[in-house]
């Protein structure tokens, strides 16, 4: 009844852990930047502050030791514009994409509307991590373009810098679009997200990197993200199309909220994470199916392929459980769940899963 898409989809009955945003209240910082906005009561069309650049700047130098210039940043709606942006504009007519699978879907439905001839590069599952298959890259090399998500949705992988640095090597030549938007959703102690575009001068000029607060935070519906790229014809493919007024500009909303979470919102990110550890635990711990220890996200890529159901999404909705179905990242034999939630409602949702699994002996 709050117009929520993650909740209003299913009927009262149903535990909706599918769509990728959380059941958290958005920090205080964020709403009280807000609610000054909607005080000011005007609301027209609105200019990024330069406020916001120096911020995004002073943030990726701090958390992932990134220098970046503000003029490199393009402020977008969100970053699914940035991939349809990029797939229209980046990748050459005619030219060859690599969209790695298992993925969020809309990096292939991105290319399939340009339309872009593509390859799917499979991840495959080494030492409880989804990695790339760095041979399969290596028969792709006339590749135009490679489509990176960092960290990994929906496996959850935190690429280290040497394995940046190997996929980097295999895809020299190739332009790098770079998914970061759950960057600073990092779980696993003593790892640190590293934008691919900060491994390498000469990787930097072939990066686009798509990035926002919104996951972090927990305000998509106030949406703001930006492209970053050092190269001027890149960062000039995505001016472009804003110019162009072919896609809307952040709204308002969105702008204020972000600069409130990158100046005051870091103790409740950090609060939010030690949340999001215990949950990732408790899934691992009483989920009885086989699932990697996600490293970043609040999202579970749960292995359904010893169950005899051709669609274990449907048996968990069954039983008043929604996920996301893995067919949408091209894996139908795997589920993805939302554990961004209050903890007692999760263990409900994993007795009912269990219970389903329990029918199945």
């Amino acid at each position: 009844g709050t117009w929520s898409l993650r909740w209003d989809r299913y009927g009262p009955d149903v535990i909706p852990l599918w769509v990728a945003d959380t059941d958290f209240r958005a920090a205080p910082a964020v709403l009280r930047a807000l609610e000054e906005r909607v005080r000011h009561g005007v609301l027209g069309y609105s200019a990024a502050p330069e406020a916001l650049r120096e911020a995004i700047v002073a943030r990726s130098a701090q958390r992932y030791g990134w220098r970046i210039e503000p003029s490199w940043i393009v402020f977008l709606p969100g970053v699914v514009p940035g991939l349809h942006l990029a797939a229209r504009r980046v990748v050459p007519a005619g030219g060859h994409a690599l969209i790695p699978t298992p993925v969020y879907q809309h990096f292939k439905r991105a290319v399939e509307l340009a339309p872009r001839p593509f390859t799917e590069v499979p991840l495959v599952l080494e030492g409880g991590r989804w990695l790339f298959d760095l041979d399969a890259l290596e028969e792709r090399s006339d590749a135009a373009t490679f489509f990176l998500c960092n960290p990994q949705n929906p496996g959850g992988t935190v690429f280290r810098r040497r394995e940046l640095e190997q996929l980097a090597e295999r895809t020299r030549g190739m332009t790098i679009v770079s998914d970061e938007i759950h960057s600073d959703l990092v779980l696993e102690p003593g790892l640190s997200h590293v934008p691919i575009a900060s491994i390498a001068p000469d990787v930097s000029r072939r990066t686009v990197t798509l990035m926002s607060a919104n996951k972090a935070f927990n305000f998509p519906a106030a949406g703001c993200a930006w492209a970053v790229a050092e190269d001027p014809g890149l960062r000039e493919a995505f001016a472009a199309e804003m110019r162009s007024h072919s896609l809307p500009s952040p709204s308002v909303f969105g702008y204020a909220a972000t600069l409130a979470a990158y100046r005051e919102g870091d103790g409740w990110l950090a609060a939010q994470l030690e949340y999001l550890r215990g949950n990732r635990d408790f899934t691992c711990e009483n989920l009885s199916l086989p699932m990697a220890r996600p490293e970043a996200t609040y999202l579970a890529w749960i292995d359904c392929r010893g169950l005899a159901v051709k669609d274990p999404a449907q048996l968990f909705l069954q039983h008043r459980v929604a996920l996301s179905p893995g067919a949408q990242f091209g894996a139908p034999r795997f589920v993805r769940l939302n554990f961004g939630t209050q903890r007692a409602r999760l263990a409900r949702a994993l007795e009912r899963m269990n219970s389903a699994l329990a029918g199945l002996a």
